[in-house]
């Protein structure tokens, strides 16, 4: 007898159209939970990958020349359709990534903030103009959109990733195809299905995912995309940029794996510092780019430091399901189970000292123990290493330049975290952490805050009104005053 599978069989979704691959190929969704697959989608060939760039292609001929205001008319129609199904994309998203029920509002709301916010940006933006110096000519510059974007998406966020690409691309124009990862795809399958239950613009947005050989390759090295994006890791990132860069110029927005430090002094708030780092590792199961990666904590409460985040992670509720209210869910997968499993193995090999936690929970599902390690020192490989799991490496530090230095000793550069109530300090800081993003006492991630990394960490921006200049040209338009 044939499994029923909770959310069924999902199509891809190409030149505004619901539809089976090509080559007849389904993939199986399994849920972290449990290990049992909830669904199953069209898995794309490449037949199927040169329909979306060629949809894609007519697609923006159509949205590009749309006047903006009914651009934004289609988009929020597309807003608040997602908003009306708003149950059923949060439990996708609970199924295909064992999230929380309270996580997956951060995706489900994301998105929505997204559409709304730069259906709103796009309408203030405005041509810039350019003093003529002879006063012989008027000179100004406009915008116009940039052409085919691909986007390809990590799992760890599955719509937040998503909005973040499609808010930009279609309030500035452009058209869109969304590579969904295999590990996080159902609720980006499910927007194909919104986006055809409102008839939108055929080719605008175009949702396919595959393998790396007929659907990631072709994308990149095919002539029609302007501007490749992405949310991964950095080794990704190289490999799409070496794979685009083959056949044509293009543009790249991408950002990438983080090393984030979180330094603490003695003179802090320890109580906070201590609640907002146990909250960015246990949050989504620490699959936070963001999340610390490094504990640097002054010498002197290092020790209350290690005894109250240990505290909150002993009483962590693990588990799954709306009815059951966990605190923190599994890995998304079993190959993230072994990778931070490996990191626990070499940290305590390096010397480090296994405090609570350390290793994959028993059982069905790809739960994994919060942990902490106290490690002697930063001339460790470990440190190296982005987790992405809900392990905290907590280190010692005793100066300010010695902090510093530590911190900066990698090649990552998205987020950092100091606390202190020293101005000083706190401008010391500021001005020398090498990363994109430097939270004082505190953090705040919002649709209009840039985000983005430095160094390996990424190219361009996500968020805020700086991450549209991906997706537009900028045109110099030159009038002479006196002609004959």
């Amino acid at each position: 007898m044939r499994q029923v599978l909770k959310f069924g069989h999902k199509k891809l979704y190409i030149g505004g159209a619901l539809g089976e691959a090509s080559n007849k190929e389904s993939f199986e969704v399994i849920c972290p939970a449990d290990e049992k697959p909830i669904a199953t989608i069209a898995w794309a060939g490449r037949e199927d990958t040169d329909r979306a760039l060629f949809s894609a292609k007519e697609g923006f001929e159509l949205w590009s020349r749309l006047p903006l205001e009914e651009r934004l008319q289609w988009t929020r129609k597309l807003r608040d359709k997602i908003s009306e199904k708003s149950d059923l994309l949060r439990e996708s998203i609970m199924y295909e990534m064992g999230k929380t029920w309270e996580g997956t509002e951060e995706d489900l709301s994301s998105i929505i903030n997204s559409l709304t916010y730069y259906s709103e940006e796009i309408v203030k933006r405005k041509d810039i103009p350019i003093a003529d110096k002879d006063g012989t000519h008027k000179h100004r510059i406009i915008s116009q959109p940039l052409g085919v974007v691909v986007a390809f998406l990590a799992y760890n966020f599955p719509l937040l990733n998503l909005g973040f690409k499609l808010g930009p691309a279609l309030a500035a124009g452009c058209s869109i195809i969304l590579k969904p990862s295999e590990f996080s795809p159902l609720s980006a399958y499910l927007i194909g299905e919104i986006c055809t239950e409102i008839n939108f613009p055929k080719g605008v947005v175009n949702i396919l995912c595959g393998d790396v050989e007929n659907v990631g390759i072709p994308l990149c090295e095919s002539k029609v995309p302007s501007l490749i994006t992405m949310i991964g890791s950095t080794e990704t990132a190289q490999k799409l940029i070496a794979q685009s860069s083959r056949t044509s110029i293009k543009r790249y927005s991408m950002e990438c794996g983080g090393n984030a430090p979180f330094i603490v002094f003695e003179d802090a708030d320890i109580d906070l510092a201590i609640t907002h780092g146990a909250a960015l590792k246990i949050g989504n199961t620490g699959q936070i780019c963001v999340a610390p990666n490094r504990f640097y904590i002054h010498e002197s409460v290092i020790d209350n430091f290690i005894e109250g985040i240990t505290g909150i992670f002993e009483n962590v509720k693990i588990g799954f399901g709306r009815e059951n209210n966990p605190d923190m869910g599994p890995l998304a997968n079993k190959q993230s189970v072994e990778k931070v499993y490996h990191i626990v193995k070499d940290a305590l090999a390096e010397g480090g000292e296994l405090v609570y936690g350390g290793g994959p929970i028993d059982g069905q599902g790809y739960y994994f123990e919060p942990t902490v390690i106290r490690m002697p020192d930063n001339k460790v490989e470990i440190v190296q290493r982005e987790i992405f799991g809900p392990v905290a490496l907590i280190l010692p530090f005793s100066t300010k330049e010695e902090v510093l230095e530590l911190a900066n000793s990698t090649e990552a550069g998205l987020a950092s975290y100091v606390y202190s109530k020293d101005e000083s300090t706190l401008s010391y800081f500021i001005e020398n952490l090498a990363f994109g993003e430097v939270h004082i006492n505190g953090l705040k991630f919002d649709i209009y805050l840039p985000h983005g990394g430095i160094k390996n960490s990424g190219i361009g921006v996500d968020c805020s009104t700086f991450a549209l200049e991906d997706y537009l040209i900028k045109k110099r338009v030159t009038r002479a005053l006196n002609t004959v």
